[in-house]
């Protein structure tokens, strides 16, 4: 099988960190939704469960189909949306499944008809490229604002991926949270608590359908997907040079998150920032084989399907800090890469420099994040200097 024969361990390590700062990132928000709603431990269970299969399979059979990396996630946005509307509506577990399958059932529509990639097409290249520098940036600042509270672990760290990407530059993520991880053990800052020993099984929750959940759930959870984690996701994807049929991935995501929803999966969408790790040349010096970070990578969201809160226990017993350093650490080339792109025409060079201090600022107005309001921002402002009403043929 060719997979194999492609494989790498710099590869294996994308993956694996991919799901590292995928999960340990965001998994405190996805119990939380949760809870909002009444789940109990065993509905929680489910949800990783039904979140670990739909984005696991989502990354393994499309990335060994086509042979390009797919990534997919869950919408961490989607995850905080729908917590702090449960609080707030009293919705139930049955109304928030309702809301989940008209969400996912709008993004399959944009998705499969295509109005998503139109919508994409339209924006300048330099502004895209700008969108994806800000959003990465911010978890670049993460590793020197770690150092604040963790400030020997994060110096190890940074020591060891500078001499690993002079010496062994194909593995120096995986040294770099090989060394965070000894440093942290030997420290005795790993939370060995937080695992628990159980296996996921899926829980059916059978949908209830109400316009107030239809306000209140479905529609911010569709927007926020969109517009702050398909958008960016799309960013990546073209930023690493990838041909990928976007309309289809859309579609794909918005069909598997439908078909779990009664099981828990609240949002599955075109990931960003882990996309990004396992798309760059940290994944494999050849484009051709990093489908091989986004395969192992699923199959790491597969296992985490399976052990459910085991899975996601080990991981949260690392600490914030190493998550944080190797996050940014890993996300060095792809910032870099971005912030050229965007800045190097100077016809385009003032608006994608908004775009990029817009979307790392992390503003939020509506309830729609800083990756959305970059990007408009950018765009009035190349409307504002190229549009010529005036102009002759």
């Amino acid at each position: 099988m060719q997979f194999f024969k492609d494989f790498s361990l710099s590869a294996l390590s994308a993956g694996f960190v991919a799901v590292l700062v995928g999960v340990t990132s965001s998994v405190a928000l996805v119990f939380q939704a949760a809870q909002a709603f009444g789940a109990t431990p065993a509905q929680i269970s489910s949800w990783m469960w039904a979140l670990g299969w739909g984005i696991g399979l989502c990354c393994v059979v499309p990335s060994l189909w086509l042979r390009k990396p797919v990534m997919v996630a869950w919408s961490t946005p989607g995850a905080a949306v729908l917590a702090a509307a449960g609080v707030s509506g009293g919705f139930s577990m049955a109304e928030a499944v309702g809301a989940f399958m008209l969400s996912a059932a709008l993004i399959a529509l944009f998705g499969y008809s295509g109005w998503f990639e139109k919508l994409m097409d339209r924006i300048p290249a330099s502004i895209a490229a700008a969108l994806l520098a800000g959003v990465l940036a911010r978890f670049g600042l993460q590793v020197f604002e770690s150092a604040q509270t963790a400030l020997p672990l994060v110096l190890a760290m940074l020591l060891a991926y500078l001499l690993s990407r002079r010496i062994w530059p194909r593995y120096a993520v995986m040294l770099t949270l090989l060394a965070g991880v000894l440093w942290a053990a030997l420290q005795g800052q790993m939370r060995w608590e937080q695992v628990q020993w159980s296996l996921a099984m899926p829980q059916w929750t059978t949908p209830t359908f109400s316009w107030q959940a239809c306000i209140s759930l479905a529609l911010p959870l569709f927007v926020v997907t969109m517009a702050s984690q398909n958008l960016p996701g799309v960013a990546v994807i073209r930023s690493a040079g990838f041909a990928l049929p976007v309309s289809k991935l859309v579609g794909l995501t918005g069909g598997v998150t439908f078909l779990l929803a009664p099981f828990g999966a609240f949002g599955i969408n075109l990931a960003a920032i882990t996309a990004a790790i396992c798309m760059g040349p940290e994944a494999h010096a050849q484009p051709a084989r990093r489908y091989t970070a986004a395969v192992w990578c699923g199959l790491f969201y597969i296992v985490l399907g399976i052990f459910g809160a085991v899975v996601a226990g080990l991981l949260a017993a690392f600490p914030q800090e190493l998550v944080m350093a190797i996050a940014g650490l890993a996300l060095l080339g792809s910032i870099s890469a971005g912030l050229v792109a965007a800045l190097q025409q100077d016809s385009s060079r003032e608006a994608a420099l908004i775009t990029f201090l817009v979307t790392l600022s992390g503003v939020v107005i509506a309830g729609v994040g800083s990756a959305f309001w970059g990007v408009v921002a950018g765009s009035v402002a190349l409307f504002v200097q190229q549009y010529r009403p005036w102009r002759t043929k």
